[in-house]
C-alpha cells in the first residue's frame, strides 16, 4: 500500500510541510488533504489507485501534524493560513489547477480553496464535511456551546491533550478512527469525549493493526496540540 512513494518537505508560506507523491510528474495534479486525527497515510490506498492510472498524486500532512511544521498558536490555523498552505504546493509544482479531495479538515480547506481561489481548482471531492457558509450574526463556538461543555472542550488550551495523555496513544487513535458513531461527539458532564468513546472491540476489515501502529508512532512523536488548534481557530474564520 503506497509504495514507492516519494517523500520530502516543501516550504510553503512561510512553514515546512511533508509531502508524499507519486506517480508521472506530468500527469494531472490529484491534491489529498487528511482530516482530523490522520495523517498522509489515510490515502495510502487512493495513492497507489489513482497514480497506476496516470495521475499526479500528492499527499500532505497538513500544517501541525506528523512531520510537518506545527506552529504554536492556534491563530496560525484559520483557513486563510491552510488555503495559502496549498496554494503553496500548487506553485511549487508548477500547477495552475489540480483535482482536489478533502476528508474532514481537510474537505474543510478543500471548499475554503474552492471559495477563494476557484481559479486553482479543477474538481473537488469532499468526504463526510459539507459546505458550511458563514453566518453573518452567529460565530461557531455559540453554535457549539448550545451543545454543552462537552463538544466543545477543545476550545481550553490543554484540556484535551491532558485527557488523550491519560491513554496509550494507540487506544487514542483506535477510538477516534474506528468509531462507529454517527451523532456529535458529545460528552456526558464532567466527561473527556476521549473517555466516553468506546474501544472498539474488534479491528475492522479496512485496517490493520500494524497500520493502526503508524498513526500512533505519529502522534506519539508529534502530539495533539497542532490538530487541536484547527478547532480552536474555528472562530477566527
Amino acid at each position: 500500500m503506497a509504495r514507492e512513494v516519494r517523500e520530502q518537505r516543501i516550504k510553503t508560506n512561510g512553514i515546512w510541510l511533508n509531502v508524499v507523491e507519486k506517480g508521472d510528474n506530468g500527469g494531472p495534479l490529484v491534491l489529498l488533504l487528511h482530516g482530523f486525527p490522520e495523517t498522509w497515510f489515510s490515502w495510502r490506498h487512493q495513492i497507489d489507485f489513482l497514480s497506476s492510472h496516470g495521475y499526479h498524486v500528492v499527499a500532505p500532512d497538513l500544517r501541525g501534524y506528523a512531520d510537518s511544521d506545527s506552529p504554536p498558536s492556534h491563530e496560525s490555523y484559520t483557513v486563510s493560513h491552510l488555503v495559502a498552505d496549498v496554494i503553496g504546493l500548487l506553485d511549487h509544482y508548477g500547477t495552475a489547477q489540480a483535482f482536489v479531495s478533502g476528508h474532514d479538515w481537510g474537505a474543510t480547506i478543500g471548499w475554503s480553496l474552492c471559495l477563494f481561489r476557484p481559479d486553482r481548482v479543477k474538481g473537488f471531492i469532499s468526504l463526510s464535511a459539507p459546505y458550511f457558509p458563514r453566518h453573518p450574526n452567529l460565530k461557531p463556538l455559540e453554535f457549539f456551546k448550545s451543545f454543552g461543555d462537552g463538544l466543545y472542550i477543545s476550545q481550553k488550551p490543554g484540556r484535551v491533550e491532558a485527557a488523550f495523555a491519560k491513554h496509550d496513544i494507540l487506544t487514542v487513535m483506535k477510538k477516534f478512527l474506528l468509531t462507529t458513531r454517527t451523532d456529535y461527539l458529545v460528552a456526558p458532564p464532567d466527561t473527556e469525549i476521549i473517555d466516553d468513546l468506546e474501544m472498539p472491540s474488534t479491528i475492522p476489515d479496512w485496517i490493520t493493526d500494524d497500520e493502526l501502529q503508524v498513526y500512533a508512532y505519529k502522534f506519539q512523536r508529534s502530539g495533539f496540540t497542532g490538530p487541536l488548534n484547527y478547532y480552536r481557530a474555528m472562530d477566527l474564520n
